[in-house]
């Protein structure tokens, strides 16, 4: 006989309260703010070793780039989870109209987009950390 392990999670979030729905947006309000300040960090580590090595290679002014565009995706997903988080007050209210599945479905939708993201920054601090060495 198979048997595979539950993972919270993972899983179809229809066992999970949304207690623990809305704890995790917490985090993930969290873990944006922990990405803006390594965004600041990288910002200013690339203006430091730009100075000190005095130059402006074409990699350095992209990665600046990234910076500022990340922090406008920061903005974004932060608004994105605020909203979600609306929409669960308004579900433990009873408000009409809401359905907790619709919040759940919200919940999948901005859990991959943080997955996915988290995937991403990090070939971006690899990019970051890589420049930085070779300057």
């Amino acid at each position: 006989m198979k048997t595979t392990n539950a993972n919270p999670k993972t899983d179809v979030l229809l066992g999970t309260g949304l207690i623990d729905l809305h704890i995790e947006s917490k985090e993930w309000l969290e873990t944006i703010a922990f990405w803006k300040d390594e965004i600041r960090f990288f910002a200013n580590l690339l203006q430091k070793k730009e100075t000190k090595e005095n130059t402006k290679s074409q990699l350095g002014r992209i990665l600046k780039s990234l910076d500022k565009i990340h922090m406008e995706i920061f903005d974004y997903m932060s608004e994105d989870i605020m909203r979600h988080e609306s929409i669960l007050a308004r579900l433990q209210k009873g408000q009409e109209g809401l359905a907790d599945i619709d919040y759940r479905n919200q919940h999948n939708k901005v859990k991959s987009t943080m997955a996915k993201f988290e995937v991403e920054f990090r070939g971006f601090k690899r990019l970051v950390f890589e420049y930085a060495k070779g300057l």
